[in-house]
């Protein structure tokens, strides 16, 4: 029994991310829906987003200080320069132009537009010198081919509408406002624009928790930069009124999305990338997809069309292309890594694997 309690643990250890990434959307899905209910009773998404990220800060800041206290690095100029530059491209731009999106268009729309997330970043790796693809190899060939089918998708659902699929009556909320799906070339746009500086920043994430290794620390620094940037957009270009919180669904959704979202999320995602890389978080955005669309049809009565559909499942064939030519690039990685080593280092190797082994196992005992 205790040897099979022990297996059971390596197993959980070996898909903790995999499990992590399962909960990350299943409580965003949720805030989908409470931010669409939101904008509906005129919330404003910039003032949404200061009052979230600012929650999300102080949540964090208590535990980063305490367990972190020996561990972060020290702040110089050059580090604080670019903890600015990563708050301003991942919350100051793309969170403002992600929400205004959502409520210019629908839930269902925008989560389809996030699968297009790990296509671009992709693209801007390559750019960058950071990924390479080999043209002759198969796992390359569909690193393109998902690429390019991903965009095609995102074509789709941004120019074709096409039939819609009425809305179910019988649904337990509905959700019809002025302020909510007024605009599709407007939100297409923000969206898209969103997508590519969120890109960006996961690139950005990679590179700065390898400077910066104290994730919680690092969670408090982007959320407070993040809700200052967003608060000085906010008082130049929006009235004082819509500073106010008028409706409960409003006090809610900014409580959820502090503490769940730019808290609890947030510092996952942050630990995930450090461990996994920025490709293997965005692979989970189609279960957002899938989770969003069933909830928005089935409980908010949504209108869904055949464009949003259609270019979804594009999307999300091209997502798994890209990432199987990815998983290709682990496997070569690692065995690079494995020839590189010379007979005594492999053969040490794997003395000190089977002794780590046998060690779980006697402690398990």
């Amino acid at each position: 029994m205790s040897y099979r309690n022990c297996a059971f643990g390596l197993i959980c250890r070996k898909f903790k991310p995999h499990l992590l990434m399962v909960i990350v959307q299943i409580a965003v899905t949720f805030l989908y829906f409470l931010l669409v209910a939101s904008f509906d009773n005129g919330m404003n998404p910039h003032v949404f987003v200061t009052y979230r990220h600012a929650l999300g800060g102080i949540v964090v800041l208590p535990f980063a200080y305490v367990l972190e206290r020996n561990l972060r690095p020290r702040m110089t100029v050059a580090m604080f320069l670019e903890l600015f530059l990563l708050s301003l491209i991942g919350v100051g731009l793309n969170i403002n132009m992600y929400f205004a999106s959502l409520k210019y268009t629908s839930a269902s729309f925008v989560t389809s537009m996030v699968n297009t997330v790990s296509s671009l970043t992709f693209i801007i790796a390559v750019a960058l010198r950071l990924e390479t693809v080999e043209v002759k190899n198969p796992r390359g060939q569909a690193k393109i081919f998902g690429t390019l089918l991903s965009l095609i998708g995102a074509l789709t659902m941004t120019l074709y509408k096409g039939h819609a699929i009425p809305s179910l009556h019988g649904s337990p909320i509905h959700i019809r406002g002025h302020s909510v799906h007024n605009n599709w070339i407007k939100g297409s746009i923000l969206a898209i624009a969103g997508c590519i500086s969120w890109s960006l920043s996961y690139i950005m994430q990679a590179v700065t928790v390898k400077k910066y290794p104290a994730q919680l620390s690092l969670t408090v620094w982007l959320n407070f930069m993040g809700a200052a940037e967003s608060a000085v957009f906010t008082v130049l270009t929006q009235h004082k009124s819509a500073w106010s919180i008028s409706s409960n669904i409003q006090l809610w959704c900014i409580l959820y999305s502090g503490v769940v979202s730019c808290a609890l999320v947030m510092f996952t995602q942050i630990w995930v990338i450090e461990q996994k890389g920025p490709v293997f978080v965005t692979m989970f955005n189609p279960l957002g997809t899938i989770l969003v669309a069933i909830m928005a049809y089935f409980v908010l009565g949504e209108q869904l069309h055949m464009g949003s559909l259609l270019g979804g499942v594009i999307v999300i064939i091209g997502l798994y292309l890209l990432l199987w030519g990815k998983e290709g690039d682990q496997d070569l990685l690692k065995s690079q890594q494995q020839s590189s080593l010379t007979h005594d280092e492999q053969k040490e190797s794997r003395t000190q694997a089977m002794a780590s082994a046998e060690q779980e196992v006697h402690n398990g005992t």
